[in-house]
């Protein structure tokens, strides 16, 4: 198998390598999501009602996850920076401490989510008729907590060793297992919302086991081995993974908050369709976003590594190919979402008006990511620079203005609107902050040790 040498290899060879099959995993990831929606939606009878209550504990599921990001983007942007100077022990133990950070972790919020899921469906916009369908698939799909986090967060670890196709591979075992065992169980067995969940939990093991039979075995440059426990390494993991945490986190509260105001202004009437039609709306969003994460994030590792080895004409390289990568991918996705989305729609349901409605929900949101593109660029490249606070502010910029419009925008307008939250946010934000970005990088030092900060 050929490696991946990030100080020598072309940086727009690279970025390819590194980006691409990183897109293509996380865009097989999402399907997770997607597939089971699918499928739930089209259940005879109960279908557009199931799916609305999926819609509610969707957020809920990508927040539990989120945590794998904390530990996987904090854990290997840092083991990428001691690879970039040289230092595989340091490394190693980086690798070491963060499967057991995630192991820790997941155990802790399963019993948190267990206990307390029925409270939070209540106040996160579950009503009477979608409740049953929301706890049941959540319920499930908590039990299987640890190996959806361990095999989201240590995949992070392959990629930045140079092993991006093995990364991809993880993602497409899990999703390829949940579409068949989602055709079983739900259209087969009539299993319906657990058979759904059901099928997630062991595509989940199945991607987990593949990941870390790679890591603990001879083929990782930099293996998974006993060390101790050190607190002064998960620190400066957690420190480092905070800004990608709360991005992806908040983003789910964002989603929510959003399921929340849209059942309350929405009513008996309007609240269950609406929050349907912004489902479909949040599947269609993670077409997008996940890949674009797969640029942004998979990518780290180019930079983090060569600002590691204090190699600034690398770095500023990487840094414009990916943000030209991601502005490309997303101007795609904006003329698709122009003309097409109501093909997207249609897998979900046959009820036609909540087809045109999430087909307008969707052209509503999508007016913003091209800019959208920039921001996630502009945050992630900070991180992998080992900016963290300011990568945290210029994250939290796009959010704070996002909720706030989420929540004032229906007070004055009709729901729907509500939709253009997202794109007022993303335009306004994501210009700010690539300004305040070149700033920043026209005054980072190059030839001074890497600091977290």
């Amino acid at each position: 198998m050929k490696k991946t040498d990030l100080g020598t290899d072309s940086i727009l060879s690279l970025v390819f390598k590194l980006a691409i099959p990183a897109m293509m995993a996380q865009f097989v990831n999402v399907l997770y999501n997607i597939i089971d929606r699918i499928f739930i939606g089209n259940i005879p009878i109960i279908g557009d009602t199931a799916l609305a209550g999926i819609g509610v504990c969707g957020p809920i599921v990508t927040l539990l996850t989120s945590f794998g990001t904390l530990v996987g983007i904090g854990g290997s942007v840092y083991m990428a920076t001691k690879m970039g100077e040289g230092d595989n022990e340091t490394a190693e133990k980086i690798l070491s401490n963060s499967f057991s950070l995630l192991v820790a972790m997941s155990a802790i919020l399963t019993v948190l989510f267990l206990f307390t899921k029925e409270y939070l469906l209540n106040w996160f916009g579950a009503s009477l008729e979608t409740f049953v369908y929301a706890n049941e698939y959540l319920t499930i799909y908590t039990i299987g907590t640890i190996f959806a986090i361990l095999a989201f967060g240590m995949n992070f670890f392959i990629t930045c060793q140079g092993f991006p196709t093995i990364a991809m591979y993880s993602v497409m075992i899990g999703a390829v297992i949940n579409i068949v065992l989602d055709y079983l169980f739900v259209v087969i067995f009539d299993f319906k919302v657990a058979g759904a969940a059901w099928a997630t939990v062991i595509a989940q093991i199945c991607s987990c086991i593949w990941v870390l039979l790679f890591l603990f075995g001879n083929r990782a440059r930099i293996r998974i081995k006993k060390y101790p426990a050190s607190k002064e390494i998960m620190v400066k993991i957690c420190k480092m993974g905070i800004s990608p945490f709360i991005v992806i986190s908040t983003d789910s509260i964002i989603l929510i908050v959003l399921n929340m105001v849209l059942q309350y202004h929405g009513g008996k009437e309007l609240g269950d369709l609406l929050v349907s039609a912004a489902t479909i709306v949040q599947s269609y969003m993670l077409i997008i976003t996940a890949p674009l994460i797969g640029i942004t994030t998979g990518t780290q590792a180019i930079i983090s590594y060569n600002y590691g080895a204090k190699n600034r004409d690398r770095v500023m390289k990487a840094i414009k190919y990916i943000m030209t990568m991601a502005v490309a991918f997303c101007s795609i996705m904006f003329v698709i979402s122009r003309v097409a989305p109501q093909y997207f729609v249609l897998l979900f349901t046959q009820n036609q008006e909540l087809v045109e409605l999430a087909k307008w929900c969707i052209q509503a949101s999508t007016l913003g990511i091209i800019v959208m593109a920039i921001q996630y660029e502009v945050v992630d490249a900070m991180t992998a620079l080992g900016k963290t606070k300011l990568s945290l502010a210029l994250s939290l910029s796009r959010k704070i203005s996002y909720t706030v419009l989420t929540c004032v925008i229906p007070i004055f307008f009709i729901p729907n609107k509500t939709f253009y939250a997202e794109t007022i946010s993303d335009i306004a934000c994501g210009t700010i902050n690539f300004f305040i970005f070149i700033y920043v990088l026209k005054k980072m030092p190059f030839d001074k040790p890497t600091e977290i900060s």
